[in-house]
Order: C-alpha cells, then sequence, then structure tokens
C-alpha cells in the first residue's frame, strides 16, 4: 500500500476489502470491488481472461489497535491477480495495542488467484498480528507471494506474527506460523534468519504438481548473500522460502525459484 496520513480517523480503525470475481464469458468480472479505511482498490487493465486489481493504501495503516481485513472470493472459473501500489509498513500509532491483518481467500474449481503485495515492513515499536487463510478447490489454482522487511534503514523491528493457513479440498495443505522482533526467542539466530533482515515465501498451488512435482532444490551460493529453498509439499504445491540482507536480494532469489515452482 502506499502511505498517506491524511484522512486517518481515530486510533483503532476497523476496515473491510471484498473482492469478488466471477466468470462473465470469456473474461473475469469484478461484481463486488469495496474498500474501506486504509483500503482503496482499482480495477486495472484485463490480461485475457485474468482480471486486475491493485490494492492502494488510502491513509497510514496498520497501526497499533487497528484491524484490518481483505475477503477475497474467486468463483468458478474466474482468473484473479491482485498487487499492491506500495509497501505496507506497520507502524507503532497512537495505542499500545496490537495491530491486526487478516486475509480470507476462497478460490473455487478451475479458477485462479494470483495474489502478490509489496513487501510488509515491521517498523520499530510496531506489533502486528498479521494472517493469510485460503480454501481451495480441488481444481483451483494459486500463486501467492509474501515477503517481510524487518525494519526500516537504521532502525529495529517491530514484533511482527505471520501465519499462513491453506487448505486444499477441505484437507490442510500447509499452515505455518513465523515470529520475529522483540519477545520472540530465536528470531534472529541461525535456526530462522540467521542475522538477515528480509525473509519471503511463494507457494503455488496447482493440480499439475500432484503426479509431477518438482525436486527440491537450492537457490543462492553464499548463505551471506541470502538463500532459497524450493520445496514440493505434500499435495498438488511447491513453497519456496528465503531469506536475504535486503530486498534486492531476496527478489532475485524468489524470482529465480518461481520459473521452476510454477513450471513457466
Amino acid at each position: 500500500m502506499t502511505l498517506s496520513a491524511e484522512r486517518r480517523p481515530a486510533p483503532g480503525v476497523h476496515a473491510t476489502a471484498r473482492i469478488r470475481a466471477t466468470r462473465a464469458g470469456r473474461i473475469t468480472a469484478l461484481p463486488v470491488l469495496a474498500g474501506d479505511g486504509p483500503f482503496d482498490l482499482r480495477r486495472g487493465r484485463s490480461h485475457g481472461s485474468q482480471a486486475r486489481v491493485c490494492v492502494i493504501g488510502a491513509m497510514s495503516a496498520p497501526l497499533g489497535g487497528d484491524r484490518l481485513r481483505i475477503e477475497i472470493d474467486v468463483e468458478e472459473d474466474a482468473h484473479l491477480h491482485i498487487t499492491s501500489a506500495g509497501a505496507t509498513v506497520a507502524l507503532r500509532g497512537p495505542t499500545s495495542g496490537h495491530a491486526a491483518f487478516d486475509v480470507r481467500v476462497t478460490v473455487a474449481d478451475r479458477a485462479s488467484l494470483h495474489w502478490l503485495p509489496e513487501p510488509l515492513i515491521s517498523a520499530a515499536r510496531s506489533n502486528l498480528r498479521q494472517t493469510c487463510s485460503v480454501d481451495l478447490a480441488p481444481t483451483a489454482r494459486l500463486v501467492l507471494r509474501e515477503e517481510q522487511v524487518l525494519g526500516r534503514a537504521g532502525e529495529p523491528p517491530g514484533r511482527l506474527a505471520a501465519r499462513l493457513t491453506v487448505r486444499h479440498d477441505g484437507q490442510p495443505l500447509l499452515d505455518q506460523q513465523a515470529v520475529y522482533g522483540p519477545g520472540a526467542p530465536g528470531w534472529d539466530g541461525p535456526a530462522v534468519l540467521a542475522g538477515h533482515r528480509t525473509t519471503g515465501q511463494i507457494l503455488v498451488v496447482d493440480p499439475a504438481h500432484g503426479a509431477d512435482p518438482p525436486a527440491a532444490r537450492l537457490f543462492g551460493d553464499d548463505p551471506g548473500q541470502g538463500q532459497a529453498v524450493l520445496t514440493p509439499l505434500a499435495g498438488p504445491a511447491v513453497l519456496v522460502n528465503a531469506v536475504a540482507p535486503d530486498m534486492v536480494r531476496l527478489r532475485r532469489l524468489l524470482d529465480a525459484a518461481y520459473p521452476i515452482a510454477s513450471r513457466a
């Protein structure tokens, strides 16, 4: 999201954005495209049968006490691509309470979603709990990218708890949680970030991976410059996890692994 301090209401904003994509002949239509609070949703130019949406931040968010939510529903045979206009910055805000940012996704049969927001930056003294919950039908396809930057230049990170839960055909496919920053044991140690300040992942769910998934693979020769690992999951999915000193090197690692994960 792009950031602006203007038009910010009282502390503790509660806001929900809703996006529903449906098939309409040869294209994907967006009968529901509604955002309030910090969410300004813009239609992009369609790409073939795929509809495109950009999430633009209309105010600084998330701040302490905020409760933000995005609901995405992709109906049968629809195809949707969602990005954001800029990084989302978690800030401390006027209250000491944590902020919550929840994304809820449903993708129906023969439908697809590309969820590719810009990075989340955990600024000093912020406290954010972020969740993403995805329900996929048996023949649904998903490309999901998440990236986190722990602290702005020259500052320590805030506290960030992030959880990703994915269900495929009603069964658990992936459930992972990570906590970074003050009070999180071992987050900066060799078992987690090993001193790096950016982390990210790409999840690709495609029925084609069920029969012939790509083999596990490591990207990056120098651990000090960041590395990524591609792992096939027990289901029609491939997960790429990466850590790096900065966003430039993190994105390079994810970009190198993505064509293999997606068979592009």
